[in-house]
């Protein structure tokens, strides 16, 4: 087995910059990992394109990056691209692959009502891996989905400094409590990875300061999964990390600011 080299890095890819909820739980249990961001902004955003057209965009995409940067380990940190074309990728690469997946099964396990909401893109809520993990882990309770694409771009926003819309907020509350049985929602599953970035706002929203309702996402599930694949392997950061992008422009020059406080000290076109 050929060893492998140090500065080999794992890659986290997602359609914008969702993701870096993920590359958050990553830094406190892989410090030294070197990281390769990458994001698909000129394919933002994948809720509203059919699935056939994200399993192709998606697999080539991860195709021609790997080829190119040689990952130990690629993490698809996107939930709508991991429900849809994580068989896919798999079949296309040869490398280790770690999807992100709703978690309605930590989800069940917290509620106290019984009733959970779960808010993603409408790629996501309507796949039957969804479904699956609902019988799976949710059998006698209420699952009660809604689309929030509105809550994708706050978190484009939020990241590049610009205002963010309360209405996007109210809409993601009025959607889940508005459902039949929706007023018994204590638990929330953040299943789509820019609504973490979003926690304090939606905490807000949903009156969570007093303690009525938790919010649960895949971050650390998905850092934990990368480090038993990565166990004993050799890490080190020769330079800072750095952020790919599929389209350049003023919007992911704004991101800057954010990208470097997530450690991703430079930034380019893939």
């Amino acid at each position: 087995m050929t060893a492998i080299d140090p500065s080999t890095p794992i890659l986290l890819f997602d359609s914008g910059v969702g993701g870096l909820s993920v590359l958050a739980a990553l830094r406190l249990v892989l410090p030294e990992a070197p990281v390769i961001y990458a994001a698909d902004n000129a394919g933002l955003p994948y809720g509203g394109k059919s699935e056939a057209e994200i399993a192709a965009r998606v697999a080539g995409l991860l195709g021609r990056m790997t080829e190119r940067l040689r990952p130990r380990l690629v993490c698809i940190a996107c939930n709508t691209a991991s429900t849809i074309a994580l068989a896919a990728v798999r079949e296309v690469l040869e490398v280790p692959i770690v999807g992100t997946v709703p978690a309605i099964k930590p989800a069940a396990a917290l509620t106290v009502t019984g009733t959970i909401g779960l808010l993603g893109t409408e790629a996501t809520i309507r796949q039957a891996y969804v479904d699956r993990l609902e019988a799976e882990f949710a059998g006698g309770k209420r699952l009660i989905r809604f689309a929030a694409p509105a809550l994708v771009a706050a978190a484009e926003a939020k990241l590049r400094g610009g205002p963010v819309d309360p209405a996007a907020f109210a809409g993601a509350v009025a959607g889940l409590r508005g459902a039949p049985g929706g007023g018994a929602v204590d638990t929330v599953v953040l299943a789509c990875t820019h609504f973490p970035l979003l926690l304090p706002e939606l905490a807000e929203a949903f009156g969570a300061e007093l303690g009525s309702v938790r919010f649960v996402d895949g971050a650390e599930g998905i850092a934990r999964r990368i480090a038993h694949l990565t166990q004993g392997q050799p890490m080190q950061r020769e330079r800072g990390d750095a952020a790919l992008f599929t389209a350049g422009g003023a919007d992911v020059d704004a991101l800057s600011p954010a990208l470097a406080r997530y450690g991703l000290e430079s930034q380019s076109v893939f």
